[in-house]
C-alpha cells in the first residue's frame, strides 16, 4: 500500500522498479524526500487505530460478517479473477468447511453480506 495516496498496490507492484516509478508518476513532489520522511510516515500508519479498535463499539456478530465479506471481496479483487468466482468458487468452499469441519449449518453464512448478494 502507497502511505501517500493509501492506493493498494498488487505484488507485482512491490518490485523496487515498479514502487519507483509509483512515486515518480503520482508523487512527483516527494520524489527528493529523505528516507527519513518515508520512515516517519510508516510510523504514523502503525500507530493509527486498527480495524479491531474502530468497530470495538459496534456489535461484533454483525462486524464480523461485514469484515469477512469485505476480506473476500478485496481477495478477489486482488487475484485478478471475474468476481463471479465468490459465487462458484469461495461461498461453495465456506458451506463446506462451516458443515465438515465446524459442524454447523450453512444457514450460518447469512450473517455474511456478500453470500446474500452472491447467493441465488
Amino acid at each position: 500500500m502507497c502511505l501517500l495516496c493509501n492506493k493498494v498496490l498488487g505484488n507485482d507492484a512491490m518490485k523496487p522498479s515498479k514502487l519507483q516509478d509509483h512515486l515518480r508518476r503520482c508523487h512527483p513532489d516527494k520524489r527528493e524526500k529523505d528516507l527519513y520522511y518515508f520512515q516517519t510516515l510508516k510510523d504514523k500508519f502503525q500507530k493509527r487505530p486498527t480495524l479491531d479498535r474502530m468497530f470495538a463499539s459496534t456489535s461484533q456478530r454483525n462486524d464480523d460478517g461485514l469484515r469477512a465479506s469485505y476480506n473476500i471481496s478485496l481477495l478477489i479483487a486482488k487475484s485478478g479473477k471475474p468476481h463471479t468466482i465468490g459465487e462458484k468458487l469461495i461461498l461453495p468452499a465456506v458451506e463446506e468447511v462451516l458443515k465438515t469441519v465446524l459442524h454447523k449449518p450453512a444457514s450460518d453464512m447469512k450473517r455474511i453480506p456478500l453470500s446474500n448478494v452472491l447467493m441465488k
